[in-house]
């Protein structure tokens, strides 16, 4: 059977109810974020890769469901910090989202007796034009609902540093006002390589549009 977008999702909730009665003797005295990331998604692609058929992407793409009709890449984060990187493409992507939508899983580590267990407290699915930064998306969207000019637009992106000479933010501003964003639920950093923050996403979920439908936020 062919993975889906609706099977991932799914499936993604069936697997961190199944890893969270689990001891994972290979992750004890492991304190690196990345390591246990990895190893989590390792577990949670073997755990699919039993029961669909579907492309893994290669991590020069750094997606690891690249087929159109899924297009997800897995975050796996701590509740103690949740936050991961991601690969940065262009300024837009803050604005407009990341280009793909994102599994997220957040943990809680705890050793007990030698043995090791991961507490899933949260298993989130963000579809791609919600994976803007939270709050500029909020306040061009809200100068937007005031009818703000294209001057007011520049000067928002000037003072959130969107990098840009005077050519490229008016250009921008003039997208912004023909296309508003949608509200974004992430908070990125500006970098060679984006920090995503995933705190909005997770105190949203269950609030946004007074429903969470598999955690997914619409």
């Amino acid at each position: 059977m062919k993975l889906s977008l609706e099977i991932l999702i799914r499936e993604a909730e069936n697997f961190t109810k199944l890893e969270s009665q689990k001891s994972h003797p290979e992750l004890l005295g492991v304190s690196d974020g990345k390591r246990i990331g990895t190893y989590i998604e390792h577990e949670f692609k073997n755990y699919l890769k039993r029961k669909y058929e579907f492309n893994i992407g290669s991590s020069a793409k750094g997606i690891d469901f690249p087929d159109p009709h899924i297009n997800t890449d897995i975050k796996v984060t701590s509740t103690k910090k949740p936050q991961s990187s991601s690969p940065f493409k262009n300024i837009e992507q803050k604005i407009y989202g990341l280009g793909y939508n994102i599994l997220l899983f957040v943990y809680k580590k705890r050793e007990i007796n030698n043995q090791c267990f991961l507490k899933f407290k949260h298993c989130i699915f963000i579809t791609s034009e919600k994976t803007a930064d939270y709050n500029l998306t909020k306040r061009l969207r809200r100068l937007l609902c005031k009818g703000a000019s294209e001057k007011e637009i520049i000067n928002l992106l000037n003072e959130k540093n969107i990098p840009g000479d005077k050519e490229i933010l008016e250009n921008l501003a003039k997208k912004i006002m023909s296309n508003p964003p949608k509200q974004g639920y992430l908070t990125i950093s500006n970098a060679l390589q984006w920090r995503l923050k995933y705190s909005n996403a997770i105190n949203f979920k269950d609030q946004l549009n007074g429903k969470c439908k598999h955690g997914k936020i619409q």
